[in-house]
Parts: structure tokens; sequence; C-alpha cells
């Protein structure tokens, strides 16, 4: 019994965890059911029940074809950023090369850098190099901010990575590039599919950074929205958006069901 009420306690910082998770999560339970009013105005409570805004969201076509431009983008941003962070976290984490910690925060310093900033310095940039408003620029911009996620999954890791195993393989006769594709790669694997995933959502969600990149023919999703709210604010904003965080969940329970959101985080690094 005393454990019971000793695990049932409430203490102060839980009371702020729940007002911070609570404040987080509160434009969701706004958004999500405004989306299925069934009046032309944006408003909570929601009046009535109704699918028409999410039926109307085919009828308008840049919707569609941003949706498809941001999915494309966000999708080979995944791909080359968790390469290029793979590789980088290995190569930190495994040799140590002089200056490593200088690298390693050069890597993650898009995270703490604004986004603004990081906007505005890549329009000046690719300005001076022609590809200003290019779907080539978007992409090496939205590649910077989501290559720092996959260097800081990848080494979380491989901080339990036992380095005897590519050792022991090393005296059986394989090469590196078959020692790192047999052994440590399958250990590593869930940590790099979690990079994946938020390179992936990192592009796929960017406002900042896209706005001062994109043109006609790249406009993202977000950006989208963010055009369409300048003319008008109707449950149609809140049906895309609806979507857009549905799309989210579903990779967040993906990743959890993959890899464990606790060992994401590191909580779990002391017992290995």
């Amino acid at each position: 019994m005393m454990n019971e009420s000793k695990r049932f306690r409430i203490s102060p910082l839980g009371i702020i965890t729940f007002l911070v998770v609570l404040m987080v999560i509160s434009p969701l339970l706004i958004i999500v059911p405004t989306s299925f009013t069934s009046t032309g105005v944006l408003r909570f409570p929601p009046e009535g029940f109704s699918l028409q805004w999410y039926v109307k969201m085919f009828d308008r076509p840049e919707f569609i074809e941003s949706f498809w431009v941001s999915v494309k983008l966000a999708s080979i941003t995944a791909v080359i950023a968790t390469i290029i962070g793979t590789l980088a976290a290995f190569a930190l984490h495994k040799y140590k090369p002089k200056g490593s910690g200088a690298i390693n925060a050069l890597l993650l310093s898009p995270l703490t850098v604004p986004s603004l900033i990081i906007g505005i310095s890549a329009l000046l940039f690719f300005t001076r190099i022609g590809l200003a408003g290019t779907f080539t620029g978007l992409l090496l911009s939205h590649i910077l901010i989501s290559v720092p996620y996959v260097v800081r999954l990848v080494l979380t890791g491989l901080s339990s990575f036992d380095y005897t195993l590519e050792r022991a393989a090393a005296i059986l006769g394989a090469n590196p590039i078959r020692t790192f594709w047999d052994i440590t790669l399958p250990v590593i694997r869930p940590a790099i599919f979690s990079g994946m995933v938020f390179a992936f959502l990192t592009s796929f969600d960017n406002v900042t950074v896209s706005l001062f990149l994109i043109s006609p023919s790249t406009t993202t999703l977000p950006m989208a929205i963010f055009n369409y709210m300048q003319e008008s604010l109707t449950p149609l904003v809140a049906s895309i958006s609806s979507i857009m965080i549905l799309l989210s969940l579903v990779f967040i329970f993906i990743l959890e069901r993959v890899y464990g959101l606790d060992r994401l985080f590191g909580s779990n690094s002391q017992s290995h």
C-alpha cells in the first residue's frame, strides 16, 4: 500500500509537466474538432458535424500539388540527410578525429540557430549562386536543418554499441564494408530509421526556412496553407492541418513501435 501511495503521489514537477503537455497539445484539441464543423466559419466550439471541409480539399488543386511537392521534398531530404548524418555520426563516434567536439557542434548548430536566420542566410547565399527559388535550393536548405536530428539520434544508438563485435568480425576475415553492413548496421538500424523519420517530419512541416526559398512551382503544403490564410480563414485550414497532424502522429507511432521513444531520448542508455 505504501508503494502504491508513492506511485500515485502528485509532485510539483508532475503538475508542471502536465501543464506543459496540456499547453503543447491544446492547439490540437481545438483544430481537430473545428475541422468537422458544418458552418463556414472557423470557430470553437464547432457547430454541427460535417465532413464537407475534408471533401473540399480536393477542390483546391494548389493544396494537392503542394502536398506532393512536400512529400517529394521530405522524402529526398530524409534519404540524403540520413546518409550524411549516419556517416558523420559513425565517424565521430568510432574514430574520434581531432576536433571532433567542434565538428559535432557544427553539425548540430542548425538546432541552436534560429530558423529565421537560416532562411535569410540561405536566401542570400542561393541568390548569389543562382539557386534561389529552385527545388535544389529548397532541398539543400531542408537537408541542412534535418541532418542534426540524424546525427543526434545515431550517436544515441551508437552509445551502447560494442566495437569488439567489429574486431571479432575483422579477425574472422570480414572487410570493413562487410563488417559495417552485417554487424554495425543491424544494431544501429532503429536509430537510423528514427533519424530518417525526424528528418522527414522536419522537412514536411517546415515553414520558416521554406518561406524564403519557395517559388510558384516549389510551394510546399505548409506554405500553401500559410498563403491561403492570408486571403481567407475557413474550416478548410483546420481540415488540412488535421491531416498533417494525423500524418505526424502516424510516423511517431511507427517510431515508437520500431524503436521506443524512451530509448530514442536515451533514457535507457545507462542500462546497456
